[in-house]
């Protein structure tokens, strides 16, 4: 079992950063792909990024490529999200899940945070 929770949302303006964070508890954190994915009203949830165990696969959607970086550290339990050039429309609330394989489907991933909003102003 492993339960997540996300931190680092808030409200920010175009073109600035946020740094998500995603705490996990269980021993067998390092074992699982861990993914963010965000949700904004009436929408449907999507894959922003991901990350496999051994950090030898990673994904991004095409929209924050260049913009978003994903990484963990399995000796502190942690999953991060590093956000840049935000833009109104990555606002959403996002969500961290672990995992067996690096994939874009929410239904692949077994656990679930209780996410953390993020509004980006124009």
């Amino acid at each position: 079992q492993v339960q997540l929770v996300e931190s680092g949302g808030g409200l920010v303006q175009a073109g600035g950063s946020l740094r998500l964070t995603c705490a996990a508890s269980g021993r067998t954190f390092s074992r699982y792909t861990m993914g963010w994915f965000r949700q904004a009203p009436g929408k449907e949830r999507q894959i922003v990024a991901a990350i496999s165990w051994n950090e030898r696969s990673i994904t991004y959607t095409d929209s924050v490529k260049g913009r978003f970086t994903i990484s963990r550290d399995n000796t502190k339990n942690t999953v991060d999200l590093q956000m840049n050039t935000l833009k109104p429309e990555d606002t959403a609330v996002y969500y961290c899940a672990a995992g067996w394989t690096v994939t874009a489907f929410p239904k692949s991933y077994e656990y679930w945070g209780q996410g953390t909003q993020v509004t980006v102003s124009s």
